[in-house]
């Protein structure tokens, strides 16, 4: 058989090393890099707050990454992967749940991540956070659900506090100007206070999903602010498929159409498309729920093109999301 050179040796040598003990330093410095960030401190909470944590896992090498196992060394966490196999520049999210209705004080949890494609390796990830028993939330957190683009919301937080008679919620602070919150007090009196909290979604709310933090700032000089999680998504009463609209690789010269599908609760009429000079858009005229429009795309001069299809309609401005349309123009053979 014919002897590797050296150099060639020394590199089969190195990743057969590397292969075969997995959880060596050199395999967890190339993981690591799959991580956007590998601890999180969630502060102070009340019991039976949502205390949800979601590390980015994103795959930013050539080979497929297999994420095969997400394990913490404390029942108080639970661990969900929500794609395992990752492909070239492929996402994930690993969900860390921190338990704040059966746990209470100090939490220091380690989570380890075990990978085993394309090499064997383990990552730790770290959770932190304070678990206060004498403030309870019910429920747990400001879930809005899917609001119609343009109306408000409202949810409703109970806040009990068990120690003393004055202590106060004096303020309910975010920096999300979509949100305001209206504080009233029910009850105090044995040592123990209780609030009710309105706590409102604007209609000027933009399109998407919401994940944010109210945080209420009592008179408590040891613990005076404690996060409270808003979530939601916003959604529009028309949706466009697909979007974005994606036309690839396109010769210089030619024309592509593609289909876009634009759907309503309700009859509505397209009044206006907007849209730059290399696309044509055929707008129909009458009112129904279920439009298909006939996107054009003139390729001229090689280069990329990343430019926004605008719709509007009858029911109102911006109620249809802008549709990113992209392409790549290159020289004809």
């Amino acid at each position: 058989m014919r002897p590797f050179p050296p150099v060639l040796a020394s590199v089969a040598v190195a990743f057969f090393w590397a292969a075969s003990c997995g959880v060596s330093a050199h395999g967890q410095e190339w993981a690591k890099k799959l991580f956007r960030e590998t601890s999180h401190d969630f502060g102070t909470m009340a019991a039976g707050a949502k205390a949800e944590h979601r590390f980015v896992v994103t795959n930013v090498f050539k080979e497929t990454v297999h994420l095969q196992l997400a394990t913490s060394n404390c029942p108080c966490v639970k661990t969900v992967i929500t794609k395992p196999l990752l492909k070239s520049r492929e996402s994930a999210e690993i969900i860390a749940v921190l338990d704040t209705t059966n746990f209470t004080g100090q939490r220091n949890v380690a989570i380890t991540v075990t990978i085993d494609q394309p090499f064997a390796a383990q990552v730790q990830l770290r959770i932190t956070g304070f678990i206060r028993t004498d403030v309870v939330f019910s429920p747990g957190g400001v879930n809005f659900g899917q609001v119609r683009y343009g109306s408000t919301a409202e949810r409703m937080i109970d806040v009990l506090y068990a120690g003393r008679n004055d202590w106060e919620i004096v303020d309910v602070r975010t920096a999300n100007h979509h949100l305001e919150a209206e504080l009233y007090e029910k009850r105090r009196g044995g040592g123990q206070v209780e609030y009710r909290m309105l706590v409102r979604l604007k209609t000027d709310a933009p399109l998407g999903y919401l994940k944010d933090q109210l945080t209420i700032v009592t008179n408590d000089a040891q613990l005076a602010r404690i996060p409270l999680d808003v979530e939601g998504k916003v959604e529009s009463e028309v949706t466009v498929s697909p979007t974005p609209l994606v036309f690839g690789e396109v010769k210089a010269g030619q024309r592509v159409t593609k289909p876009v599908v634009v759907r309503g609760t309700r009859p509505f009429r397209i009044t206006e498309v907007e849209c730059e000079d290399c696309f044509e858009v055929q707008k129909p005229e009458e009112a129904k729920t279920f439009h298909l429009l006939r996107v054009t795309f003139n390729a001229h001069k090689p280069g990329d093109i990343a430019s926004k299809i605008r719709i509007k309609t009858d029911l109102g401005a911006d109620v249809v999301p802008a549709i990113p349309a992209y392409a790549h123009i290159i020289e004809p053979q």
